[in-house]
């Protein structure tokens, strides 16, 4: 990237991030995590409790980017189309018109995933890995820039289906957004009492400056040695005695985009250590199962992960089969 077109960049995402924050108060970590997700063209997994701000920190993005916003609400007689898209048989015409369905958005809030069947839950998925759909046997290509951000309650057990280890693959992210503190929830109140923030929320970007920051987030450059350093740290969690299933090949691929965005929005053409440290909790956790004898023991991925990020050797310059 040139200098200019990086300094240019970099204030277009302080421009995103500042909007958001108009809105979402004390939620600067999340909202960056969204964004590191977006430029990364990856997708993420919000799992809290309700009414702490999920549905507002996706609508937020959306408009701050220009970006149309779809809304699916995941529920147990949810079908494909419903959320695909169906041919309808036009009589005048004499022929099948296909009428898109909400997946054919560019900022897509899945509400609470796991209340839908795998049958429903997979149409989405596939869309997020594909970023293309099959309708009566024709694939149609997803809109770009295309972001799920897919929502569930952690607390809130009968009558759900729990992702699959497969399918939560699929989310670069997953992250928590928390309660806000005492004098941030005062600060909601105060701004919540004439009117809803969001409503009178502006686009600060285009989606075509969108388009060309995700590509320049490719352009990052990532260290031979610390390519090595993330693939070491995925081996660990194969390796580790308390995990049942380790982080995948795409896991590693993930941490190193997520990390690629992450120094993008920092203002650096290049990775560091402490990006992929600071990531890896955040991408490894979902893809990282433990043993039943370490859960019954109060083991976390989290904690599994902290340990292996703690005793594995950052390495200065080296690499691979060195």
């Amino acid at each position: 990237m040139l200098l200019m077109n990086r300094e240019m960049m970099q204030k277009q995402v302080q421009k995103i991030i500042g909007n958001i924050e108009e809105v979402m108060i004390g939620k600067t970590n999340i909202t960056r995590l969204s964004l590191v997700a977006l430029l990364a063209e990856g997708h993420v997994l919000l799992e809290d409790v309700p009414g702490v701000g999920k549905t507002m920190m996706v609508r937020a993005l959306a408009k701050s980017v220009n970006a149309t916003f779809k809304r699916i609400q995941f529920t147990p007689d949810l079908l494909p189309s419903d959320v695909l898209g169906v041919s309808v048989y036009n009589q005048k015409d004499m022929e099948f018109i296909f009428r898109p369905g909400p997946i054919m958005g560019n900022i897509i809030l899945a509400d609470e995933i796991n209340r839908t069947s795998p049958k429903t839950q997979s149409a989405l998925l596939e869309g997020m890995e594909e970023k293309s759909v099959t309708v009566d046997g024709t694939t149609l290509q997803l809109n770009s820039p295309f972001f799920v951000m897919a929502t569930q309650n952690p607390i809130e057990y009968e009558g759900t289906y729990p992702l699959p280890e497969a399918q939560l693959d699929r989310f670069l992210l997953k992250m928590r957004m928390g309660y806000p503190d005492h004098s941030e929830e005062v600060e909601v109140l105060t701004r919540s009492q004439n009117h809803t923030p969001i409503e009178t929320l502006e686009p600060v970007v285009s989606l075509e400056t969108l388009i060309e920051m995700q590509k320049c987030v490719k352009e990052v450059y990532v260290e031979e040695g610390l390519k090595y350093y993330i693939v070491e740290l995925a081996r660990q969690t194969r390796e580790h005695e308390d995990v049942y299933l380790g982080a995948s090949p795409r896991a590693s691929i993930a941490l190193m985009k997520a990390a690629q965005a992450y120094a993008f929005i920092a203002g650096r053409d290049y990775v560091i250590p402490d990006d992929i440290q600071y990531l890896t909790p955040y991408v490894f956790s979902h893809r990282v199962i433990l043993k039943a004898e370490a859960k019954y023991q109060g083991a976390r991925s989290e904690d599994v992960l902290d340990q292996i990020i703690q005793n594995t050797d950052v390495p200065i310059k080296r690499t691979v089969g060195q």
